[in-house]
């Protein structure tokens, strides 16, 4: 193994209840009689993208609203939210900083905005240095097309220089994990707080992140 992958910055922070509050609190804010409990938020997460889930979730109710303005408010929200605190999740400082020790390279590879990539990177920053622990960070103001299309993957091992046969991917949705294996990547599914019941089409999941069992997983 050569690069850890790791898809979204849930895999780096539980953030998903963090999100899930967000879009509630953009929807009152916007005039919006839609709250998304628990149970009707996991089953939206099988696709990628809040602003698609949105006009997707207005469309089942036969309403017309400006998707884009509800999920900037929620993007402002959920930012300002993790300035309040995230933690790390289990294992990940501990295998990112061995990666690096042993010579492999470690990229943040998404499809959020920036701004919310560094609204995570702040946040963490007691426990993990976006600038000194990660070679690599992408975002969907790099790629065209948002996960399940492998674009993101692809481009990250353009970047890397890396071959999809030595890196392992970590993704917390079915959709990172279809755009990891599109593009060759080994990958092991990482579910947050609302993902844990999602099917992920094959791959391995896991509770905790170890280094020694990612390196395994190569050549199987």
């Amino acid at each position: 193994m050569t690069a850890l992958l790791l898809g979204s910055i849930s895999t780096l922070a539980d953030t998903s209840e963090i999100q899930r509050d967000a879009f509630n609190q953009a929807f009152t804010q916007h005039g919006l009689d839609w709250s998304w409990d628990q149970a009707e938020y996991r089953s939206l997460l099988s696709s990628n993208g809040g602003q698609d889930r949105i006009t997707a979730y207005a469309q089942q109710r036969g309403e017309e609203v400006d998707a884009a303005a509800v999920h900037a408010t929620k993007s402002r929200i959920f930012q300002e939210s993790l300035a309040a605190g995230a933690a790390a999740r289990p294992g990940l400082v501990e295998t990112v900083r061995a990666a690096r020790e042993q010579g492999m390279k470690v990229a943040l590879v998404t499809t959020t905005t920036p701004e919310n990539v560094a609204a995570l990177g702040s946040a963490l920053s007691g426990e993990l240095s976006f600038d000194d622990d990660l070679d690599l960070i992408l975002d969907n103001s790099q790629v065209e097309a948002n996960k399940p299309d492998p674009a993101a993957y692809t481009l990250a091992l353009a970047d890397l220089g890396e071959d999809a046969s030595d890196c392992v991917a970590v993704e917390d949705n079915p959709g990172g994990v279809k755009a990891a294996q599109a593009a060759g990547i080994t990958c092991v599914a990482f579910p947050n707080a609302n993902t844990a019941d999602l099917d992920f089409d094959g791959a391995q999941v896991r509770d905790r992140l170890e280094l020694a069992d990612l390196t395994g997983l190569i050549g199987r």
